[in-house]
């Protein structure tokens, strides 16, 4: 089972919650070995010297010559590219906004409005502007908003992308902006405006506290900050809470699916973790849509 201990490969008496980076093999503190990214076991760091020196004609086995990372992707030499394009996207989103106006904003936004003569019309996804679910992930409108989002996935972004790979680690983003704005387009106001990278940045922070509960490391940290986001969401005024629950829902279950599949299932259990959250996901859009239109 998946909450069995865990122990070292080369030491069975001592349990653990790192493995390497490499093989994948679970390893002990005093077997980890540093590598560019987390820890490598003894055994892969020797068999990468061997191969590079010539000592050895078969070189290290194939997997050691293909490091994955804890959740089976691939490991990159930039560990944060896709953290720095989605900064990148929401920056450029911020400015392109700063230099349009209100018109953008309108256009983006979860909700927005079209003005005929002496009436103004709310519209927005149940209208069919399904992009305005994406769209309003990447939109920011005042400086400190996005300036406190982007630090927070630059923080926290980074490491998770080290940890899960790149493709996963956007399919995470993803699917917990949209956890967040299809939670905001089901339960708030239809004409309550729903903007910025929050609900995204909800779901990283959900995330992280998979990823320490799975490694063993002190989860306190975590859930402080966790406490405190909580906290300003549900007692500052203007914040769209529920965006951040949806995106923190959101990202923890695909977390967990990632961090906590069997490696010989992994590709199924992942998979199917994410096409059960996009579900969802579509579900809440559809009865949304329903009562506004029906």
């Amino acid at each position: 089972m998946e909450d069995q201990a865990v122990c070292c490969y080369r030491h069975p008496q001592r349990e653990t919650g790192i493995s390497c980076t490499r093989c994948e093999r679970p390893i002990c503190p005093e077997c980890m070995i540093s590598a560019s990214v987390g820890f490598q076991c003894p055994e892969c760091v020797s068999g990468r010297a061997s191969a590079g020196s010539g000592a050895s004609a078969a070189g290290p086995p194939p997997r050691a010559a293909q490091p994955r990372t804890l959740a089976g992707g691939t490991m990159a030499s930039d560990p944060r590219l896709i953290t720095k394009i989605l900064v990148a996207i929401n920056i450029a989103v911020w400015l392109a906004a700063l230099s349009a106006g209100d018109r953008l904003v309108n256009d983006l936004d979860l909700v927005g409005r079209a003005y005929d003569p002496g009436t103004v019309q709310i519209v927005g996804v149940a209208e069919g502007q399904w992009w305005r679910l994406v769209t309003s992930v990447f939109l920011h409108q005042q400086l400190m908003h996005i300036a406190f989002n982007m630090l927070s996935l630059w923080w926290i972004g980074g490491p998770l992308e080290a940890a899960l790979g790149r493709i996963r680690f956007i399919v995470l983003y993803m699917l917990s902006g949209l956890g967040g704005s299809a939670l905001s387009y089901l339960l708030a106001a239809q004409n309550q405006p729903s903007l910025g990278a929050s609900g995204a940045i909800f779901g990283l922070l959900g995330a992280t506290a998979v990823l320490m509960r799975r490694l063993n490391y002190d989860m306190r940290p975590v859930i402080a900050l966790l406490a405190l986001n909580l906290l300003f969401t549900f007692t500052w005024s203007g914040i769209a809470w529920q965006a951040h629950v949806g995106g923190l829902v959101a990202g923890t279950v695909v977390a967990y699916g990632m961090v906590h599949a069997p490696r010989e299932k992994r590709a199924l259990v992942q998979r199917g973790t994410c096409v059960l959250v996009l579900l969802a996901i579509v579900a809440m859009v559809w009865i949304r849509t329903v009562q506004l239109t029906g």
